[in-house]
């Protein structure tokens, strides 16, 4: 059995989340076993018994595990604008890690066919959008939910199309547009 210090995914528990978010970005929901985990983290499956006790609670770590350090790492919440440092940084975020937002998405279209990831699939969504909240507050917005929601909405398309369509570029660039947009909206709803 190798152990986990010498895994490229790190140590203990956060070292099986992470081999949980590979599996399941390569594999889908259906490849996720306990058996794919410990072969990908390179330890025997009975540790992931005893840290986590399930499959089911082993994905329902993983997932809160996945949306606190992708909205961490693109710091959302205490971003200033979403201008072209904002765009470099997002968009090196998903070159960077393609299997924390792959296993995101993986988990939000299982959670359509399964009714009991529903309501953490939605939690996984609000706290990007509550994030993102924060920020547009900070900003000077007003009504920020659904300017939120909607932000969000082009950001999570554009890191989707990252992931499977467009060139890096293509999306810094739209992602500096979302910003300019969003400027633009701040001046129009400011009183004279």
């Amino acid at each position: 059995m190798a152990s986990l210090r010498n895994n490229k995914y790190g140590e203990g528990r956060e070292a099986l989340l992470a081999a949980t978010v590979a599996v399941v970005a390569e594999r889908g929901l259906h490849g996720l076993t306990l058996r794919a985990v410990a072969e990908v983290a390179g330890v025997n499956n009975t540790l992931i018994s005893h840290h986590f006790g399930s499959k089911d609670a082993l994905l329902h770590e993983a997932v809160a595990w996945a949306t606190a350090r992708a909205i961490r790492l693109s710091d959302l919440s205490a971003t200033e604008l979403i201008d072209g440092g904002f765009a470099r940084a997002l968009v090196e975020l998903v070159a960077n890690e393609p299997q924390l937002q792959a296993f995101q998405y993986e988990f939000v279209l299982e959670a359509r066919r399964r009714p009991d990831l529903h309501n953490e699939a939605v939690a996984l969504y609000e706290g990007y959008i509550g994030a993102l909240e924060l920020a547009l507050v900070r900003q000077g917005y007003v009504n920020t939910k659904p300017l939120a929601r909607a932000v969000f909405a082009a950001l999570d398309g554009l890191v989707l199309q990252q992931l499977t369509v467009a060139d890096a570029d293509v999306v810094r660039e739209a992602i500096e547009c979302v910003g300019r947009l969003l400027e633009t909206h701040l001046m129009a709803s400011q009183p004279a």
